[in-house]
């Protein structure tokens, strides 16, 4: 366990036990998805990732790369570099992230950012468990000092980088130091994953210096956690530990106490194996019980036997063996021991069948060396008779090779200049659709809206016409502003229709009335929506769903998240589509293609699920039309 701990340690002292994680939610920073713009703070969702399991964070930091490498310049996102760089390091790509590290840039020298990029790099620096020389301990260090002289968030990680590095030094002392300090300062201190990995951490390099009563210590609290948050395995692995402590003590039936507590709660998990029979068993002989010791190593060896690979440990054997002669009985000591010597005998004759196998592999090889340069002294003589035959064959034959590579290759260009044109042409008539798409608004509606204030104005209504002058000026500056960007806030959306539907009240008197919903499980703030995507239906409903009608028109609008995707569905109970005029239909069905077009160019390329439909409701006997649009939820 003290092994399998310590490389933990080494490498994932930044990252929670998997077992753990499993236990116990995120912290509230962990869970939040900052907008990808190079001013956002990602720091509280990178702080937050302490709290998550190994498979979490690789899939966090996986995620959070796929959104900034799609969202505005990531180039000069220096969040994006660092993700990407963590993401390489987890593809083992050091010096590759080594290299985005050191491309992320904060605003000054001393901020957070920098101070990420500065611990990302030396921690990238003191992997591998080596020896850390002074130089890098020398800029762990100015680190340090400039995260405490700032009041950074990120002290911890830097008390985490010198108690590493000192421990990779053999200077146990000053690593439980520092160890100590990186607890006391992580924001995430009561969390039960980083207490546990804290004492486990602690009660290892106290058993590096042979300090009982800190052993103890540790011990005692990783256990009271463990009991808190009723993580069996974790209850056990204090036993173990406190075996190991009165062992080094010469404290026999205290070790054996614990050892059994230990065994039980292995059994009671189903995780008890071989070698917890053999460590039982050992203990018992240490204190003399030998009946219970050949029992256990008796059952070490059953156990043991049932290994996949088929093999047996002969320490359980030697275990028994000992347990005999202590009770007196050599006879099945002698039993005992044959069944050693077949045992190590076969292990032997693997042994000797491998060696043998690479002494005969080996010959083999030499043999055919010999051959080979048998042959090659032979063919030397006729060589040098065809030499200049042969190089003049070859050099023609590089040259027209050559040639035609020449011509392949320039042909091969032009090919992929034509197809890279036609691809930059596509993608800008893409972004023109979609800027067009963005600042459509029916001229026709213009020019009414325009006429309606011009009447308004001539009537006298001073009311009315600063009420509809204010509405329209509202709806303009709005599509004006939403128009330069990919996507807007909810809350945008909704008052840029509240503004459209207020005019064509104003324009249509007493035509229709409307409702705009939102779901609880959703926050129009925190949400982005394309701009424009409703407006086409909601103008088709006012302008065709609702003419000729002989009763009061009702637009609903409703907003709901379900699944982590966003349902907007328009509902009106108009004429229908069946009843519009061939060219209403035509621009109908312009407004689906153009929605079709939008949906492929902002999610379905990005490999995200997005669709649409429309339904007639007189096919189920009701009045109007039902639109249902599904994208993503992209939040803020």
């Amino acid at each position: 366990m003290a092994v399998r701990s310590l490389i933990a340690y080494l490498g994932l002292i930044m990252v929670c036990f998997g077992v753990a994680c499993k236990n116990h939610k995120p912290a509230p920073q962990a869970l939040q998805q900052p907008k990808a713009a190079p001013t956002t703070n990602y720091l509280p969702l990178v702080i937050g990732m302490d709290t998550l399991s190994i498979a979490d964070i690789k899939k966090s930091v996986a995620r959070q790369d796929s959104l900034l490498r799609y969202l505005g310049d990531s180039t000069l996102n220096p969040w994006y570099h660092y993700f990407r760089g963590r993401r390489l390091s987890h593809l083992k790509l050091r010096d590759s992230a080594i290299a985005e590290f050191s491309k992320m840039q904060g605003a000054h020298a001393d901020d957070e950012i920098e101070l990420l990029r500065r611990y990302s790099i030396l921690e990238q620096g003191i992997g591998g468990g080596v020896t850390v020389d002074a130089a890098i301990m020398n800029q762990i260090l100015n680190g340090m000092k400039t995260a405490e002289k700032v009041h950074s968030q990120q002290n911890y990680r830097y008390y985490d980088l010198m108690a590493r590095a000192y421990y990779q030094n053999h200077n146990i002392n000053e690593s439980l130091e520092y160890t100590g300090r990186y607890y006391n300062s992580h924001p995430f201190k009561t969390h039960p994953v980083v207490m546990q990995r804290h004492y486990d951490i602690s009660f290892l390099l106290a058993s590096q210096l042979n300090d009982f009563d800190k052993m103890m210590f540790y011990n005692a609290q990783a256990r009271t956690l463990a009991h808190r948050i009723k993580d069996s395995m974790a209850i056990a692995r204090t036993y173990d530990n406190e075996a190991q402590i009165y062992v080094r003590q010469g404290k026999n039936d205290k070790a054996l106490a614990a050892s059994r507590a230990f065994f039980n709660y292995l059994l009671e998990n189903n995780s008890v194996s071989d070698i917890a029979y053999n460590n039982l068993a050992t203990t018992f002989m240490h204190n003399n019980m030998v009946d219970s010791a050949i029992r256990y190593y008796q059952e070490a060896i059953e156990l043991g036997r049932k290994n996949p690979d088929g093999k047996q440990n002969s320490v359980y054997f030697k275990g028994l063996i000992k347990a005999y002669r202590v009770k007196g009985d050599y006879k099945k000591a002698l039993q005992v021991a044959e069944a050693t010597y077949d045992i190590e005998i076969n292990t032997l004759k693997e042994i000797e069948a491998v060696r043998f196998a690479e002494i005969h592999e080996k010959y083999e090889t030499e043999k055919k060396d010999r051959n080979i340069a048998e042959l090659s002294n032979r063919n030397l003589l006729n060589e040098k008779i065809i030499k200049q035959q042969r190089w003049t064959l070859i050099l023609a034959l590089v040259v027209f090779l050559a040639v035609l590579s020449i011509f392949y290759f320039i042909h091969r260009q032009y090919r992929l200049e034509g197809k890279n044109r036609l691809l930059q042409s596509e993608n800008k008539r893409l972004v023109m659709e979609q800027k067009l798409l963005q600042v459509q608004l029916n001229p026709h509606f213009i020019f009414n809206s325009i006429a309606n204030l011009q009447s308004l104005v001539a009537s006298g209504d001073t009311k009315d016409s600063v009420r509809y002058l204010s509405a329209f000026s509202g709806l303009l500056r709005n599509i004006l502003e939403q128009s330069r960007k990919d996507f807007i806030g909810l809350d945008e959306e909704i008052t840029t229709l509240r503004n459209y539907l207020q005019l064509q009240q104003m324009r249509f008197y007493g035509l229709f009335d409307y409702k705009i919903e939102t779901g609880e499980e959703i926050y129009p703030e925190n949400i982005l929506i394309p701009p424009m995507l409703i407006q086409p239906f909601v103008e088709n409903a006012i302008e065709h769903g609702f003419r000729n009608i002989d009763y009061k028109g009702i637009l609903t609008i409703v907003f709901k998240g379900e699944n982590d995707q966003l349902h907007i569905i328009v509902d009106d109970n108009g004429n229908g589509i069946g009843s519009k005029e061939p060219g209403e239909q035509k621009k109908q069905s312009l407004a689906s293609i153009i929605l079709k077009e939008r949906l492929d160019v902002l999610f379905k390329s990005q490999g995200q699920e997005a669709y649409y439909n429309i339904e007639d409701k007189k096919d189920g006997n009701g009045r109007g039309v039902k639109v249902v649009i599904v994208i993503p939820q992209i939040k803020d």
